[in-house]
């Protein structure tokens, strides 16, 4: 059950509202935004720009759905803790799912961080600006 560790609020998170209702999952999971700006899984309109991170408060209590529309922070820089991983690798976010996992960068991986022990990810996902 991974979670926001560390990060400046001020530049490594925005917020965005969601496009849908969230369900919330335990597991960190690669969003981008719709062509109305609201959050998505996987790339949406423009493509991976962050992570969405929801634990419970309580681990005995059961997740309940954000609604759409509700306002979600995004982080772009910063650590998860207990996040499950392998120390020492670098991690990837599916652009049609947004699943991260250790694959290989490729037209549907984008890189969004590293590992230092197995279980902290350290965040960074940059914008390609043109």
């Amino acid at each position: 059950m991974a979670r926001i560790d560390k990060t400046n609020s001020a530049i490594g998170v925005f917020r965005a509202p969601l496009a849908a209702d969230y369900t919330g999952t335990e597991t960190p999971v690669g969003v981008g935004l719709d062509v109305n700006g609201r959050v998505v899984a996987g790339a949406g309109q423009s493509g991976i720009v962050g992570i969405l991170c929801r634990p419970p408060a309580n681990p005995a209590t059961p997740l309940l759905p954000y609604k759409a529309g509700l306002p979600v922070d995004v982080l772009t820089a910063g650590e998860l803790v207990e996040f499950a991983g392998v120390a020492g690798t670098r991690y990837t976010v599916n652009t049609t799912t947004g699943v991260i996992s250790s694959a290989a960068a490729r037209a549907t991986q984008i890189p969004v961080g590293w590992t230092v022990e197995a279980t902290r990810l350290v965040v960074r996902v940059g914008a390609a600006v043109s």
